[in-house]
Order: structure tokens, then C-alpha cells, then sequence
């Protein structure tokens, strides 16, 4: 039987968890986020005789952008072609959007050693837009301090990319609104940062290494109420000779790296005239 990609429908849960189950070591965020990936819709998966054994999910973002996430091909299934079927796949759908006026780009993230997703996106026309450090800490190196909630405002997007966990927003009035519903924003000591709804993966709204020591136990407080033991931080790659002090005041790379571990990358989709 061929494989043919479909919407992805409710039912599906049990193969999305064990492709989730079987990635990154059971740490895959998929399983988590099948519900809204199904209502938000564009969320594909590949079957292949009444198994799924795939995924794919482009999320429209500001500024016209359709976000590539969620690319997955369950273990049994990997290196016969599905990953590029399924690229393809998107590729299309992108297009598609492009010609209705929905989005002008096709826009991911994906980490510095995914070294076949590295390989087709660059194939497929893709250039890095931006590149960050993606560093961890333990909420029990940290004396939380318990930050306050605030509203995020336009002079607090110093980036002229701002990441939300792993998705990435370029700095717009529309793209504060998408933050905003999308995200928590806290303030300690006057410095403020954004994190995930719902998650631990942390934006410094201020990059100086002496601002993110303030902040880092407001944020272990924030992990730590969410029932988390570890946490993350998005930094710009302008942070590099900061990384020895990051290190330092306890955060600490998952692959030990010199260069940024997080490549954004873009395809424009219309034709500048």
C-alpha cells in the first residue's frame, strides 16, 4: 500500500504517543501538543496501512509566516524516503498558502547536530535567518524567588527575532499580540522575560550576563511551579562571549558547543518584484 498523508484526527493520539515515546529519549514534545495542533489544523500525519508513522504541522505566524514544526518519522519507518515525502508534502502546502495571500515565508527552528533535517532544508532552499543557544539549569541550583506577572509591552522586544520556546516571531505590533496570547511575561528586580504557555523554556528580555543572574531564580520559581526540575533558555548567538559567565552562574549546554545550537532558518515564497 502507498502512503498517503492526511489530516491528522483525534483518534490518532495512540501513534502520535508512541512516536513520541520513541523520540529524543521519551522527551518529545508531540504527545503534549496533538490537541491544539489538531484544532489549530494544517497538521498532517502519514499513514501507511492503517498506521500512522509520520507528522508535520505549519502554524501560521505574524508577519505572514508559516512555521514548519513537528516533522517526525516513527523509528521502524526511518530511512525509506517518508521524511522527504512528507517535506515535500509541506513544501506544497506552503506554496499553496503563498498563492491564497496567506503567508510570503516558510519559517523553522531545528538543533545544530539534526544533521539530516540540516541537510534537506538547506537542500530545499532554506537560509539561516538567525541563530541562538539553547542552554538548560536545574530549578535546585537556584534559591526561587517568585517573579510578577506583567503585561509585555513593544519596548520590551529588544530582538529583532524573538523566540517563544522553539517557535520564533519577528519584532511587530502583530507579533506582541501572538506573544502575548501565547506567552507568560514576569517581572523581577525590573527585568523582565517571556516564557511558554504552560511550559520552562524562558526569553531574557534583557541579555547583559549580570541581568539574566537576577533573573534566573525568578525563573527556577516559575519551572519549579509548574512542576518542573530543569528549564531552558533561548539567548541571541550576540551572547557568545558571554557563554563561559552563563556557565558559570549554572547554566550548561545539552551538547557542548562553541557555536550556537539553534538554527533558524527561511524560505521566501514571493517573488520581490
Amino acid at each position: 500500500m502507498n502512503p498517503a498523508i492526511r489530516e491528522a484526527r483525534p483518534e490518532d493520539r495512540p501513534f502520535i504517543e508512541e512516536i513520541a515515546r520513541l523520540t529524543w529519549g521519551g522527551e518529545d514534545y508531540l504527545a503534549k501538543v496533538f490537541e491544539d495542533w489538531v484544532k489549530d489544523g494544517n497538521f498532517y500525519v502519514l499513514e501507511l496501512e492503517g498506521k500512522v508513522v509520520g507528522t508535520a504541522k505549519l502554524t501560521l505566524l505574524p508577519g505572514r509566516v508559516g512555521w514548519l514544526e513537528g516533522l517526525r518519522v516513527h523509528p521502524d519507518y526511518r530511512g525509506r524516503g517518508y521524511g522527504r515525502f512528507i517535506q515535500n508534502f509541506m513544501l506544497d502546502l506552503g506554496k499553496k498558502l503563498a498563492e491564497e495571500g496567506k503567508i510570503e515565508a516558510l519559517e523553522l527552528a531545528t538543533y545544530f547536530l539534526n544533521k539530516e533535517s540540516l541537510a534537506m532544508v538547506r537542500k530545499d532552499g532554506f537560509s539561516v535567518m538567525a541563530r541562538f543557544f539553547n542552554l538548560g539549569a536545574r530549578v535546585e541550583d537556584f534559591l526561587p524567588k517568585e517573579p510578577s506577572p506583567v503585561e509585555l509591552e513593544m519596548e520590551d522586544l529588544t530582538l529583532r527575532i524573538i523566540p517563544l520556546g522553539w517557535k520564533f516571531v519577528h519584532r511587530s505590533e502583530e507579533a506582541l499580540e501572538w506573544l502575548r496570547k501565547n506567552g507568560e511575561a514576569y517581572e523581577v528586580n525590573g527585568l523582565k522575560f517571556l516564557a511558554t504557555r504552560g511550559g520552562a523554556t524562558f526569553t531574557p528580555l534583557s541579555t547583559g550576563l549580570g541581568c539574566i543572574r537576577a533573573m534566573l531564580p525568578a525563573m527556577a520559581w516559575v519551572a519549579g511551579e509548574k512542576g518542573r526540575g530543569e528549564f531552558d533558555l533561548m539567548i541571541p548567538e550576540g551572547m557568545k562571549p558571554a557563554l563561559p559567565g552563563l556557565k558559570r552562574i549554572g547554566l550548561f549546554l545539552w551538547d557542548e558547543t562553541e557555536e550556537p545550537n539553534v538554527l533558524v532558518f527561511r524560505k521566501g515564497l514571493v517573488e520581490v518584484v
